[in-house]
């Protein structure tokens, strides 16, 4: 069974028949910090197109992220998976991930700020039209691209797989510009309860236009094959809920960028 997941997400992340995808690494700064995010775009396409910023989970930048973002890619969008850490600067474990990913998550201002870096770069690029573009994220990288959004960037919407739903400024819920799709672990114990009513709560006074949706016997990190399948661990695999967000996601975009 686990040689299955991991071929069954090879063939999910290959490029679709006729796709030229085109990928990059690209530096840019925020700041004295030296960042490297990953560009990913098809070049048979012509003429402005959306662009979809990714954010990495709490170990940083890796091929996860670039596997997302050249799927995105043969979906016909500019990707760009950004670099919230800096080059690098890679934890070796989840201690170390903790650690640095609390850097950004004890100052939003610091954490908006540079997503905002990222998403100047995608804004600036001279295939995206700047009208339509999103977030998205995973774990952290979810709490990432939804404290973005609260910033007041211009966003036509994000979306959160498994991230973390709290912030410390829940009126600045009323900034968000575009729609919202959270696609959450049911069984979750690293997003507790308390912070999902929360996040719900801030939505609706916000008069956000958002979604919910939960995925029964799915934890934390439920769409990464390397989380293995324990779920008593709080991080696990699901093949299931992997492939139902996934086409959740597809549907939103489909949606926002019309």
């Amino acid at each position: 069974m686990k040689y299955f997941a991991v071929g069954l997400m090879m063939l999910m992340f290959a490029p679709m028949a006729g796709a030229d995808i085109v990928t990059k690494a690209v530096d840019y700064r925020h700041g004295d910090a030296r960042l490297q995010g990953y560009l990913a775009y098809d070049d048979a396409l012509a003429g402005p197109r959306p662009g979809v910023l990714v954010f990495h989970d709490w170990m940083g930048e890796a091929e996860f992220d670039r596997n997302i973002s050249r799927k995105l890619a043969a979906m016909g969008y500019v990707a760009f998976s950004a670099d919230m850490y800096g080059v690098g600067i890679k934890p070796k474990d989840g201690k170390e991930a903790a650690k640095l990913a609390g850097i950004y998550r004890s100052d939003r201002s610091l954490m908006r700020a540079r997503a905002d870096a990222a998403l100047q770069v995608l804004l600036g690029n001279r295939m995206v039209d700047r009208s339509r573009v999103a977030a998205m994220g995973y774990c952290f990288g979810g709490g990432v691209a939804l404290e973005l959004s609260r910033s007041g960037a211009p966003l036509a919407g994000v979306v959160s797989f498994h991230g973390n739903l709290d912030t410390p400024n829940p009126e600045d819920g009323r900034n968000i510009k575009g729609k919202v799709l959270v696609l959450h672990g049911a069984d979750d114990p690293f997003v507790p309860y308390e912070q999902v009513t929360a996040f719900q709560n801030e939505m609706r006074q916000a008069g956000v236009d958002w979604q919910f949706i939960y995925y029964g016997k799915a934890v934390h990190a439920f769409t990464n094959p390397a989380a293995g399948s324990d779920n008593s661990k709080g991080a696990a695999y699901n093949a299931k809920a992997d492939r139902r967000s996934w086409q959740a996601m597809t549907d939103f975009y489909k949606e926002i960028f019309r």
